[in-house]
């Protein structure tokens, strides 16, 4: 069946905006005496942050001021990412689904004011048809609920669209749903365990989307 759209994730895909906040919080639970490990703080990508305030607590004890905590690595963060760019690759991707003809699509477990924010500021936010952020589902990732969405606003079938994604909580959110994935890990996700992907890429300047489109359609 010939590919008709794309649908990107975006924290970590589109911006490496996770690598800025592992970095945050390593440096701000390291003033608290605790390391963290980059696996731990993997396991949240794509999704909630249940996870990393379960291992604080754990680590530092039910006293633990997790807001405040939190603050503090926005802070950081925010310092870090003063000027948010692009993945290699990303842009030309956008560029070449356009010209191609095909429908784009975005699906994030973030909030929308965040996504879209981040997207205009660097100059992207026009390619979308489709954005379905947090406020759109009930449950963000690894459940398939945003990407069922996305798709069903493209008007396609499932299996007409290509996800892009970089955590493990995207690709099993994107298969659930029925697309096609290709996973682009960063810096912080390469490790995971992904299986059951249509295509691996170190970055999306790696192969041009032709050549991705090909490969999945054989």
């Amino acid at each position: 069946m010939a590919i008709k759209a794309v649908v990107f994730d975006f924290d970590g895909l589109i911006i490496d905006t996770e690598s800025y906040w592992y970095y945050a919080f390593r440096d701000v639970l390291r003033e608290e005496g605790l390391e963290l490990p980059i696996e731990q703080f993997a396991v949240i990508v794509g999704t909630t942050d249940e996870a990393l305030n379960d291992y604080i607590r754990k680590e530092l004890g039910d006293s633990a001021d997790y807001t405040a905590i939190r603050e503090r690595a926005r802070l950081k963060y925010k310092e870090r990412m003063i000027h948010p760019v692009l993945r290699d690759g990303v842009a030309d991707y956008l560029q070449a689904s356009k010209q191609l003809g095909l429908r784009i699509g975005l699906a994030s477990s973030s909030s929308r004011e965040w996504v879209e924010g981040y997207a205009r500021q660097t100059g992207i936010f026009d390619y979308f048809e489709v954005v379905r952020t947090k406020e759109d589902v009930e449950k963000v990732k690894p459940d398939p609920a945003l990407y069922r969405k996305a798709v069903e606003a493209l008007g396609i079938d499932p299996s007409e669209a290509v996800a892009f994604e970089d955590s493990l909580n995207g690709l099993r959110a994107a298969k659930g749903a029925g697309l096609h994935c290709v996973i682009v890990p960063n810096e912080v996700t390469s490790h995971l365990p992904f299986e059951q992907y249509s295509l691996r890429l170190s970055s999306m300047s790696e192969r041009s989307l032709e050549e991705v489109l090909q490969h999945i359609q054989g």
